[in-house]
C-alpha cells in the first residue's frame, strides 16, 4: 500500500481556498431555509395542500435540470463563475417567490429557484478535485461533506427561530446567505482554468460518458444506493412511527446519521484512502444494504439506532470515495460534466427513492427492507464489474 499523510497532516496542507470552499458549501447548506417551511408557507397563502405538494415537486426537477447545466457550465465558464451565477441567482430567484400571486407563476419560480441553487454543485465538487492534491482529495471530498452535514443539521433550528419573526424575514434570509458565499466567490475561490478537448475526440460529451461503461454502472449503482438511503427522510419515518414511538423519537434518530457524518467521516478516510475505490465503495455499498435490510427485525429505538448506524458507515465509506473515483474516470476537461451527471443521479433518488419505497412500504414492509438490502448488493457488484 502507498503511504498516506497523516489527517492532521492532510488538513493543515489543505490549500485556503478548499477551507473557503467548504465554508461556503456550509453556508449554503445552513442558509437555504425557504425549503423546509415552503409547503407551510404556500398552505398559509392559502394555495391547496395538493398544489404546494406539487410547488416542491417542480422545486426538485430545478434540482435535477440544474446536476447537467451547472456540469456543463462548470466546464465552460469556469467552476467559480458558475458559483457566483448560482448563488446571485438564487437569492433572485429566492426573494421573487413570494412576490408571485397564480399558481402557474409559483411554478415558473419554484422550478427557477430549484435549478439556481443548484447550479454550484458539480462546480463545487470539481473545484475540490482541482483544487487538492491526488493523496488528499479524497480527506478534501469528505470535509467537504462535513461541512454541508453541519449547515443542514443547524439551517432548519436556525429557520424556525426566524420564520417566527415572519416569512419575509425567512425569505431576506436564505437570499443573503446566498449574496454571502457569491461574495466569499469572487473573493477568496481561483478563476480556474480551462482544459481543452483532447484533438480527435469525437460525439457529444454525453456519448464520451456513456461509452465508458464503468462510469455508466457506478451511475447507476448511485442512483440505487441513493434511493435507498432516500428511505430516511420517507419509509423510515413510517416504520418509526408504526413501532409505537413519537415523532419526537424520529427525529431524534434521525438525527444520528447527520452527526455520525460530521463526527467521523474525516476521519473514516484515513482507513479508506489506503484501498482501491472501488472495492471500498462496493463494501460501503453493502453495509448500506445491509443496514437498512436489518430495520426489519429492528423495533426498539435502541435497535432502530444501530441499524441507522450501520447504514451510515458504508455512506461514510462510499460516499467521498464516489467524487474522487468520477474524478479519476472523467477527461480533465469533462470533470464538471461528470459531477453534473452524479448529483443528477443524487437528485433522480430523492424523487424515485420516496415514492417506490413507500408503494412497496404499503404492501409489504419485510419486502421493502428486504429488497433495500438487496439493491445494496447489486450495487456493489455493478461498481465491481
Amino acid at each position: 500500500m502507498e503511504a498516506h499523510p497523516s489527517l492532521i497532516r492532510s488538513l493543515r496542507g489543505m490549500p485556503g481556498a478548499l477551507w473557503f470552499l467548504c465554508f461556503g458549501a456550509f453556508l449554503n447548506r445552513f442558509g437555504s431555509f425557504v425549503l423546509p417551511f415552503l409547503v407551510l408557507y404556500l398552505t398559509r397563502r392559502e394555495f391547496t395542500a395538493a398544489q404546494a405538494g406539487l410547488t416542491l415537486s417542480i422545486y426538485g426537477a430545478g434540482n435535477l435540470a440544474a446536476s447537467l447545466i451547472g456540469g456543463h457550465l462548470a466546464d465552460r465558464i469556469g467552476r467559480r463563475n458558475t458559483i457566483v451565477i448560482s448563488m446571485v441567482s438564487s437569492a433572485a430567484a429566492t426573494l421573487a417567490l413570494p412576490q408571485v400571486e397564480s399558481l402557474p407563476a409559483l411554478m415558473v419560480i419554484s422550478f427557477c429557484a430549484g435549478a439556481c441553487s443548484d447550479l454550484f454543485r458539480p462546480a463545487s465538487m470539481a473545484m475540490i478535485i482541482d483544487l487538492s492534491p491526488p493523496d488528499q482529495q479524497l480527506t478534501a471530498a469528505a470535509l467537504y461533506r462535513m461541512a454541508v452535514h453541519v449547515g443542514f443539521a443547524a439551517g432548519p433550528v436556525t429557520g424556525g427561530l426566524i420564520v417566527s419573526r415572519g416569512f419575509g424575514w425567512l425569505f431576506a434570509a436564505d437570499a443573503a446567505t446566498s449574496l454571502l458565499f457569491a461574495a466569499l466567490a469572487i473573493a477568496a475561490l481561483p478563476r480556474g482554468t480551462r482544459h481543452a478537448a483532447p484533438p480527435g475526440e469525437q460525439g457529444h460529451w454525453l456519448a464520451v460518458a456513456f461509452r465508458d461503461r464503468r462510469f455508466v454502472r457506478f451511475l447507476i449503482a448511485a442512483l440505487a444506493v441513493t434511493s435507498v438511503t432516500a428511505q430516511l427522510d420517507s419509509t423510515l419515518a413510517l416504520h418509526i412511527l408504526g413501532a409505537g414511538h413519537p415523532a419526537s423519537t424520529y427525529g431524534l434518530l434521525a438525527s444520528v446519521n447527520a452527526a455520525l457524518i460530521v463526527v467521523l467521516e474525516v476521519g473514516v478516510t484515513v482507513i479508506t484512502r489506503r484501498f482501491r475505490e472501488r472495492p471500498a465503495m462496493a463494501v460501503g455499498y453493502l453495509f448500506v444494504g445491509a443496514g437498512f435490510a436489518l430495520t426489519t427485525a429492528a423495533t426498539s429505538a435502541l435497535a432502530i439506532g444501530l441499524t441507522i448506524a450501520v447504514w451510515t458507515i458504508g455512506e461514510m465509506i462510499s460516499s467521498p470515495l464516489a467524487s474522487v473515483y468520477v474524478a479519476k474516470l472523467a477527461p480533465a476537461h469533462l470533470r464538471g460534466r461528470y459531477m453534473g451527471l452524479y448529483t443528477a443521479m443524487w437528485s433522480l433518488a430523492i424523487v424515485i427513492g420516496p415514492a417506490l419505497g413507500t408503494l412497496i412500504f404499503s404492501s409489504s414492509e419485510t419486502l421493502l427492507w428486504t429488497g433495500c438490502g438487496v439493491v445494496g448488493a447489486l450495487a456493489a457488484l455493478l461498481v465491481l464489474l
